[in-house]
C-alpha cells in the first residue's frame, strides 16, 4: 500500500492533467452564500471551466491548487 497523496486530476471532462487551478464556486438556488464547491482545473482547461461556472453566475473565485490548500484550515468547515 502507497503512502503517497494521489494528483489531484483536473475536472474537465476526460481530461487526466495534474490540477494546478482551483476554482470555487456555488449555486445560489441551492448553496448558501458561505458555501464553497470545487472543481479543480490544468492549466489548458482554467479559462473553459472559468467561464462555465460564470455565464452562470456561480464562479466565486479562482486561485492556485498550492494557494487554497496553504489556506485552507482558516477558511473553516464547509468550504
Amino acid at each position: 500500500m502507497s503512502d503517497e497523496t494521489p494528483t489531484p486530476i483536473c475536472s474537465a471532462k476526460g481530461c487526466r492533467a495534474a490540477a494546478v487551478w482551483l476554482l470555487a464556486w456555488n449555486n445560489p438556488k441551492l448553496h448558501t452564500p458561505e458555501r464553497r464547491k470545487t472543481w479543480l482545473a490544468c492549466d489548458e482547461h482554467r479559462e473553459h471551466l472559468s467561464q462555465f461556472l460564470g455565464v452562470r453566475g456561480f464562479l466565486k473565485d479562482v486561485v492556485t491548487l498550492d494557494a487554497w490548500e496553504s489556506g485552507r484550515d482558516s477558511r473553516g468547515p464547509g468550504v
